[in-house]
């Protein structure tokens, strides 16, 4: 989905009105040509008004007037980040209960999830848009321990054309989860940082200067002592905590590079 304000939302602050209360939202319709189109979710819709009595209970069912409208079911979306040149990534997490493949879901079922990229038309405001899927993750199970990955989660782009992806889900080879930092354009993959067992690398954000990088480990253990203590000293009682940490390279250069 994407909701486009009715004027900038810049604006609309500055009237003491909420960017969000007056727009068009959106559902995607992506195509097997790399290509799709943004439908509109409005009651004045001939087959959406069939359905619902007004604009407030289409919203309140927005993914049943999506299916109606032959929107595309995707993968588990999880984050989104847009990098600067425009391009938006989404981490598609996994769908085990997919039975056939599909434009943006190439495969089924699909336990590990993948990455996929999207240009959008007019700045973000138009009803069209292009994509391709830079990473799956099944295809990097047969590389090295550093550069594979299931359940991609978390996403930040960096000014460089760098793609940090943080993982929540089931690692294969027995790993952790992990943050990444990944090269859309070659497909180069390197591991950044491993969590401990049972948590979940949430979040990405950096300095003005991109030299220290903050990330979270969510839920470590699930809460079990016995699994971890982190990140106090393991002793087997103390109950784990979620953290932020802070990475830096050793050389003082930007994180990533």
């Amino acid at each position: 989905y994407k909701f486009v304000s009715q004027t900038s939302w810049r604006s609309m602050l500055a009237r003491g009105l909420s960017p969000l209360d007056y727009g068009k939202l959106y559902v995607a319709k992506f195509k097997a040509d790399g290509t799709g189109e943004w439908l509109e979710l409005t009651i004045r819709n001939p087959q959406l008004k069939a359905k619902f009595k007004d604009q407030g209970e289409l919203l309140v069912f927005a993914r049943v007037a999506a299916d109606i409208l032959g929107a595309t079911p995707m993968d588990r979306p999880e984050w989104t980040t847009v990098a600067p040149d425009g391009a938006i990534f989404w981490a598609l997490t996994n769908n085990s209960r997919r039975t056939e493949t599909g434009p943006a879901s190439p495969l089924a079922p699909n336990p590990d999830g993948h990455i996929l990229r999207m240009v959008d038309s007019n700045n973000h405001t138009g009803t069209r848009f292009t994509w391709t899927i830079p990473f799956i993750a099944e295809e990097t199970h047969e590389d090295g321990d550093e550069t594979t990955f299931s359940d991609p989660d978390a996403l930040w782009a960096d000014p460089d054309g760098r793609l940090f992806i943080g993982t929540d889900g089931g690692q294969k080879k027995d790993l952790n989860n992990q943050l990444l930092v990944a090269d859309p354009a070659t497909g180069a993959i390197s591991r950044l940082f491993t969590g401990v067992a049972g948590d979940e690398i949430t979040g990405v954000t950096v300095t003005p200067d991109r030299k220290n990088l903050f990330t979270n480990t969510q839920h470590p253990g699930n809460g079990n002592p016995t699994a971890t203590n982190f990140p106090a000293p393991t002793d087997g009682v103390t109950i784990p905590r979620d953290s932020t940490i802070v990475i830096t390279k050793k050389n003082g250069g930007i994180v990533g590079s």
